[in-house]
């Protein structure tokens, strides 16, 4: 029972995440052309432009993982295993950051999407990394490229 729900859960956030992913990477692209064109810009300048690039990516990121945790809270709480949505977003937050110390405990049916729901969060974590880096390395090539014609 509850290594279908939590498998059907993973493919769900992953999706997500993966759209959500793509949709920024898309916007950054944009970013990123618009910055060749401005190499005329001081070394400072694009510094900041980098740092501000980075944070514009991490709070989306964050959205990102805050709606997974409720698509895994609701699931809690729709099957039963924890009595209210309160406790449900507990400890999908403690189990999707890998945590794990929430206090509270799932029935023994229920208790295998814990775990799943952590190695989900590991997988989700895993992506925004993977594309964090991806971003600065893109922003790092573009400082380096030399400015001119």
């Amino acid at each position: 029972m509850g290594w279908g729900w939590g498998l059907s859960l993973i493919a769900l956030t992953i999706a997500i995440h993966t759209a959500g992913v793509v949709a920024m990477a898309i916007v950054t692209a944009g970013f990123t052309t618009r910055w060749v064109e401005m190499r005329a810009l001081a070394l400072k300048h694009m510094i900041l432009i980098v740092v501000g690039v980075i944070g514009a990516v991490g709070l989306p990121l964050a959205a990102l993982h805050v709606a997974e945790a409720i698509v895994w809270a609701l699931a809690y709480w729709w099957v039963g295993a924890l009595a209210s949505l309160d406790d449900a977003m507990f400890y999908s937050v403690n189990s999707i950051t890998t945590l794990g110390d929430s206090g509270l405990t799932l029935p023994p049916e229920w208790r295998i999407m814990g775990a799943l729901e952590a190695a989900d969060g590991m997988l989700l974590f895993g992506i925004s990394t993977a594309f964090t880096f991806a971003v600065m390395q893109a922003c790092w090539s573009i400082l380096r490229k030399p400015s001119g014609p």
